[in-house]
């Protein structure tokens, strides 16, 4: 006889389904957090977008979290409000946002009255000029800045849902496989990365013409999606309260003074820090990659009408890419012979899709391997740390890794320009090894915060984190279209002279000072992930100890 099930919670069908519905609402979203990115030499070439203006705007998505403390308010309603509730609310806000930056890049925004303004306002705001924190300068393009504006809007939905997907996670799996959901969560997640890699390009490019609206309208149909993935999981969610008699909105409610118990956490400030030196490592690099390659790597332009230049490959490479994450995936699950054959198949397309990358010669579809790895390795971790623990001893792995991959790309990579092959390999290798380490922090690190504070206060716990993590991710994709500018005083010099095209201007960078720059948050993450270990092992916290208790 099975053992009775009681609530949704306690059937792994009914609870890994609403895992599903959050991690694919979290895929979409990903996908627009970086429609943008491996489309930068095209916003240069078409809006006018130099590295400053282009950096200013991805690290827009974070500012109204950062410093109107959005962010903190949102994990305020996640405490008093439930997790129901905020899906829904960060659902909309994204959808907002996303729709005022896909205008933005329009064609119809251009020559209107609004452009106008916006050309001719918001060039100084009072107190955030002051402190060098302003959102806007004069002279950025007005596209970019309204695209800043709806930026600013989605981000506020974006970290809302995740740190309310956190909490829903935590909701449904405490005391089961909480670390290998998180991981599985963020491993589907992060497919759309690889999604936005290969699909925003296209879409840039569709019919032979170039529209970056076309991208930026893919996602965000996507986040319409999103919502509606939301909507199911309300209803489930509901479904669960029902049975549970549990009522977040109204049994112990939150109050303002219990943050003061997540501050006079060490353990928690040390996980923050983390958090933000990994991510600032991380996500604005993202950004920024897919030039990065461009300027790095040598490519032969593929003859318009063969098969390498068709929207069919695309569609053949993206299944492809489908097969390796799922085979890699379901291997965690399966029993010897059967996990055998899937990582054979997962092995075989990893290598047909990385040869189809260097056959279509664009460094969008070279990145877009970047989460495929982590993909296969985060349940093993988050199963590990779930079973065996040492959630401490993974982050310092990570920050190792972490440090390699950025040195790889800042001294290594240019020595094999003009290397068609050789440097396609070299990137090949360290992204793969860059997404493995980035598949060390949610298997890790987020499993780790219940550890650390009371559960009434574990969505505010994931706020706090979150905010301080925003304030890496607004700084530096800012601080690397600056120092990439400063670097390059010969290309920004040659456009402002006409002597260069926007185009060539593009692919002409030197990115070794941003890498070395990354690779520095790297070294002070290493350092932090010991002293968190050293702290844990003083005061006993458990973050070395498995999540599942016998």
């Amino acid at each position: 006889m099975s053992e009775k099930l009681h609530t949704l919670r306690d059937s792994a069908a009914a609870r890994w389904t609403a895992l599903l519905f959050l991690a694919f609402a979290m895929f979409c979203s990903y996908i627009f957090m970086d429609i943008l990115s491996p489309i930068k030499d095209l916003m240069q070439s078409t809006r006018g977008w130099d590295s400053t203006a282009f950096g200013t705007m991805q690290g827009s998505e974070t500012f109204l979290n950062v410093f109107i403390f959005f962010l903190i308010f949102a994990g305020i309603i996640l405490d008093k409000m439930g997790v129901r509730f905020t899906a829904l609310l960060s659902g909309v806000v994204m959808l907002i946002g996303a729709s005022v930056n896909w205008y933005a890049v329009t064609e119809s925004f251009a020559g209107t009255g609004l452009e106008t303004w916006f050309n001719n306002h918001l060039n100084y705001i009072p107190v955030f000029d002051e402190l060098g924190i302003s959102p806007f300068y004069t002279g950025m393009p007005a596209s970019a800045k309204l695209a800043s504006v709806g930026f600013m809007v989605f981000g506020c939905g974006v970290e809302m849902a995740g740190i309310t997907v956190s909490r829903g996670i935590v909701k449904w799996f405490k005391g089961r496989e909480l670390a290998l959901a998180m991981g599985s969560e963020m491993a589907l997640a992060r497919l759309g990365v690889a999604t936005c890699m290969i699909f925003s390009p296209v879409f840039a490019k569709l019919g032979g013409s170039i529209d970056v609206s076309r991208s930026v309208a893919f996602g965000v149909i996507l986040l319409m999606i999103a919502l509606i993935m939301f909507i199911v999981y309300f209803f489930m969610d509901k479904k669960l309260d029902a049975q549970t008699g549990e009522a977040e909105e109204k049994e112990d409610p939150f109050q303002i003074r219990d943050i003061g118990k997540i501050f006079s956490s060490s353990g928690f400030w040390l996980v923050a820090l983390l958090c933000v030196l990994y991510y600032s490592a991380i996500f604005p690099f993202q950004k920024y990659a897919v030039n990065m390659l461009q300027c790095n790597l040598t490519f032969t332009e593929v003859s318009e009408g063969s098969f390498w230049a068709s929207n069919t490959v695309t569609i053949i490479q993206y299944l492809i890419m489908l097969v390796v994450a799922i085979t890699a995936f379901a291997s965690n699950f399966s029993k010897k012979t059967l996990k055998i054959t899937l990582l054979a198949v997962s092995v075989i397309c990893l290598v047909v899709f990385c040869y189809m990358g260097y056959m279509r010669q664009s460094a969008e579809t070279i990145f877009a391997v970047f989460p495929l790895l982590a993909v296969g390795i985060t349940p093993i971790l988050g199963k590990f740390v779930d079973t065996k623990g040492k959630a401490a001893s993974m982050l310092m792995i990570g920050s190792i890794l972490l440090i390699a991959c950025h040195l790889t790309f800042a001294f290594i990579l240019p020595l094999f320009q003009g290397s068609a092959i050789g440097g396609v390999i070299v990137a090949y290798v360290t992204i793969l090894v860059l997404g493995s380490s980035f598949s060390l922090v949610p298997a890790s690190l987020w499993p780790s915060v219940p550890k650390l504070v009371d559960s009434k206060v574990i969505g505010s716990a994931y706020a706090l984190i979150f905010w301080i993590q925003n304030i890496g991710l607004w700084l530096f994709p800012l601080l690397i279209g600056k120092i990439l500018d400063a670097s390059n005083p010969e290309v920004v010099q040659a456009l402002k002279d006409g002597s260069m095209t926007p185009a060539e201007a593009a692919t002409s960078y030197n990115y070794t000072n941003p890498l070395i720059m990354l690779a520095c948050l790297g070294v002070a993450a290493l350092i932090l992930g010991f002293v968190l270990k050293v702290v844990d092992k003083r005061k006993g916290i458990g973050l070395e100890l498995p999540n599942i208790k016998e």
